[in-house]
């Protein structure tokens, strides 16, 4: 909507919709960000985002290089960063998965149960070391 040249109305619109939706998704880690960090986060976090925009943009300006080439490499980064924070969010669930079957082991096997416990175990353990490999994996490509 925001590139539509015939009509500026819908092109502001598109950047209204675009503005509300980015409110929708910032209020809530603002609101995290102001009851559980320090008072200076947000304005730290913006100051820094300011300067790094600005030597962005400065660079741009006098180089005069047309960074459109950069394209493919953010796509495909993207597609990179999506895939280390499933997989991250998958290391957690391992971790709490070792939690869930450790405490199940100690509080709920009986002693003659010590395959299945040990199975139980193993599986969490395997899931674990599947997502940390795939993250060092990734991360060790050049």
């Amino acid at each position: 909507m925001a590139t539509r040249i015939e009509s500026p109305t819908i092109q502001y619109a598109g950047l209204g919709i675009f503005v509300l939706a980015e409110a929708i998704i910032f209020v809530p880690i603002l609101m995290v960000a102001m009851t559980y960090s320090s008072s200076d986060v947000i304005p730290t976090a913006a100051i820094l985002t300011g300067l790094m925009f600005a030597g962005l943009t400065a660079v741009v300006f006098m180089t005069k290089k047309d960074f459109s080439f950069l394209r493919s490499i953010l796509v495909i980064g993207g597609f990179i960063a999506m895939g280390l924070i499933v997989c991250g969010a998958m290391v957690a669930l391992a971790c709490g998965a070792i939690l869930y079957d450790t405490s199940n082991v100690l509080h709920h096997y009986r002693t003659d149960q010590h395959v299945s416990a040990s199975l139980e175990l193993f599986a969490s353990i395997a899931l674990l070391f599947w997502y940390v490999l795939r993250i060092v994996m990734a991360m060790s490509r050049d």
